[in-house]
């Protein structure tokens, strides 16, 4: 299928248009009498999902054998019976098996061994050169089953700045997103080795994407791709393409390194990050300061302001153990952490940020200050080395006036940078060593 796109930047690609667009793809798409898997993130993404699954169900049932829908899980916890009816369908209350008739919807279940499937290994030589040298051991690839075992699969997900990969979307929905935890703690380990700072909203093919690509090159079957961007704090569309998950992902990648970048003059010094109700614990919420560590002074404080949330994660006990440091924390002493899940240990350079160690000393100095202002108790934030303010003492609108404060309403998906594209205290130029994609 050769890739096709609707709107672009700072366009709006509406209801009909949507629908008319997608229907005429789908229609060439051959799925008949075959079994297909959709492949859609968790509800950690905003993005107007009932209205986009409305239209491919309509398309696929009753021409598709079978279809099931996966949610893309990750190593996140799993979505409630509740959760999901609502997050798929829009509608607190409604039935998913009435609103989709035909249709079973389902979480990528990454704690059971047996939902697991093995599709093939990277080799530990290839892993250096897809990572630039930067990892050297191997690993099996196994993803879930009911994707695997489906005739074609399809993803349907928003291209947001991330973290870890650069851009997320395309093939991320099936690594991490219904991949086991091994190999998606070797991606997330070379995104820290990199760091969050330097790799965060690159629309290349970064050494991350190309380990996640080789993987997902081994799933069997036809795999497609419905990318898009979302417009900032809405749920309107921007722009949506249709094709391969590589190519879909790069038309649209391009798009959101456009519209979800904000640019500011100066180095921001302290900054309240208001975290939404669709991140449920740090592990999560931490986005909130990805999204804001390249924008801020060194020496400066983010404070991530998010009553709703009682748990730093939900799932990854390990974190309470190790607490948040830098990425060189963890490198330096790598013999005392390397046995631990290396996903972890990459959650917690990404939240803690640039920094660094003097083994010799144990001095840690991080460049920016992260403080949680949430349901947790201070004895918690302190003991995995974060700080700690009290949620009812800050009011986001009186913070607004505040001199030398910036507020950041529904932080986690919008990336700040320097229009000088530095960072501030920061050693080395603001790229990331990649592959650039084809074509």
């Amino acid at each position: 299928m050769e890739c096709q796109t609707i709107g672009g930047a700072g366009c709006t690609v509406g209801t009909e248009a949507l629908d008319s667009f997608l229907s005429e793809q789908l229609a060439g798409l051959d799925v008949d009498g075959r079994s297909v898997a959709l492949v859609i993130p968790d509800d950690t993404r905003s993005c107007p999902l009932p209205r986009l699954l409305r239209i491919v169900h309509r398309n696929l049932v009753g021409r598709a054998r079978e279809l099931v829908c996966v949610i893309a899980l990750g190593t996140h916890e799993y979505m409630s019976r509740a959760k999901i009816a609502e997050w798929t369908t829009g509608e607190p209350g409604a039935d998913p098996a009435e609103v989709y008739p035909g249709m079973e919807i389902i979480n990528h279940e990454w704690k059971d061994p047996g939902m697991l499937v093995g599709v093939g290994r990277i080799s530990g030589e290839r892993m250096a050169e897809l990572s630039d040298g930067r990892l050297r051991e191997g690993s099996d690839v196994l993803i879930n089953r009911r994707v695997v075992e489906a005739d074609v699969k399809l993803v349907i997900g928003p291209v947001l700045p991330h973290e870890v990969v650069g851009m997320s979307g395309g093939n991320k929905y099936f690594i991490p997103g219904v991949a086991q935890e091994e190999f998606i703690s070797r991606t997330h380990w070379v995104g820290a080795l990199i760091t969050s700072s330097h790799i965060i909203g690159t629309p290349t093919v970064t050494p991350v994407r190309a380990m996640i690509n080789e993987g997902a090159a081994m799933i069997p079957g036809e795999r497609y791709c419905i990318a898009f961007v979302v417009r900032s704090h809405t749920t309107e569309l921007e722009s949506v393409s249709i094709g391969s998950p590589e190519d879909a992902w790069y038309a649209q990648a391009r798009i959101g390194a456009q519209t979800h970048v904000e640019y500011v003059d100066e180095p921001m010094r302290t900054v309240l990050s208001v975290i939404p109700d669709r991140y449920h614990d740090i592990w999560t919420a931490a986005k909130g300061f990805y999204k804001l560590e390249p924008a801020v002074a060194a020496g400066g404080e983010v404070i991530i302001y998010a009553p709703h949330i009682t748990e730093v994660s939900q799932v990854h006990d390990e974190i309470y153990e190790i607490g948040y440091h830098c990425r060189d924390y963890f490198v330096k002493q790598w013999d005392r952490f390397r046995q631990l899940p290396w996903g972890v240990l990459a959650h917690s350079t990404h939240l803690r940020g640039l920094g660094s160690y003097d083994p010799l000393t144990g001095v840690e100095a991080d460049r920016v200050h992260v403080t949680l202002a949430t349901g947790i108790p201070r004895e918690v934030c302190e003991a995995v080395n974060l700080g700690y303010r009290d949620p009812a003492a800050i009011d986001p609108d009186e913070w607004a006036g505040r001199p030398g404060v910036t507020v950041i309403p529904d932080a986690g998906e919008v990336l700040y940078r320097l229009r000088s594209g530095g960072i501030d205290g920061a050693d080395g130029p603001f790229t990331v060593t990649g592959v650039q994609p084809a074509g």
